[in-house]
């Protein structure tokens, strides 16, 4: 019988040991950082004289300049042509068939095209954090609905768990699949709370000119 209990704790994971000690970072200098909470992400983002992008402008980035389509790449879905990102093929969670290249585990950077803006893995690879509290209806009720770059809700609500505050995250990971999530699409949302390090959740940063 399947085992259903695919994640687990692992005492040590940090973003130098991302799969739990002994294992380092060695030879991972290309990929993206993980393990990483929210809070730490900021912390580095203004310590590197930058931010975290808000959701608006994470999206607007994803897009690379395309207009009313469903992925960075495009409107062709993940699984048909070359390979676009690094994403779960195969019967998730029990069987990843690694045809992009690689198994359970993140992609160096700059594995796969670019989008139109020059950006790489917008979908796949790691979620990353932007700015924003979560709340589920946001955009629902913004006003004006035309806002030029909103800057997200005052507080955050999830339904799901209504004591815990939640930040957004964008972009899917290697764990997307598009049978259960396929949140590579530039318009998914996730959420998770400030705290959490997770070894497919990164992020990247944004200067203001």
């Amino acid at each position: 019988q399947e085992d259903p209990s695919w994640w687990r704790w692992v005492p040590g994971a940090q973003w130098r040991h991302p799969s739990g000690a002994p294992e380092s970072i060695v030879g991972r200098d290309r990929e993206p950082v993980v393990q990483i909470a929210w809070q730490d992400a900021q912390a580095y983002a203004r310590w590197a004289g930058k931010r975290l992008p808000t959701e608006a402008e994470w999206e607007w980035a994803a897009r690379g300049g395309l207009k009313n389509m469903e992925y960075p790449w495009g409107a062709e879905s993940v699984d048909k042509g070359k390979i676009k990102a690094n994403t779960w093929q195969g019967k998730f969670p029990y069987q990843d068939e690694a045809k992009d290249g690689y198994k359970f585990t993140t992609a160096p950077v700059k594995s796969f095209q670019a989008n139109g803006f020059g950006l790489s893995d917008m979908g796949g690879n790691v979620w990353e954090w932007c700015f924003d509290n979560y709340r589920p209806d946001y955009y629902k009720v913004l006003k004006p609905k035309l806002a030029i770059s909103p800057k997200g809700p005052k507080d955050s609500f999830d339904p799901d768990e209504p004591g815990i505050p939640k930040k957004v995250m964008r972009g899917g990971s290697f764990l997307c699949n598009d049978s259960y999530c396929a949140s590579y699409r530039v318009a998914a949302r996730m959420k998770s709370s400030p705290d959490s390090g997770l070894e497919h959740t990164g992020f990247r940063c944004v200067k203001d000119l």
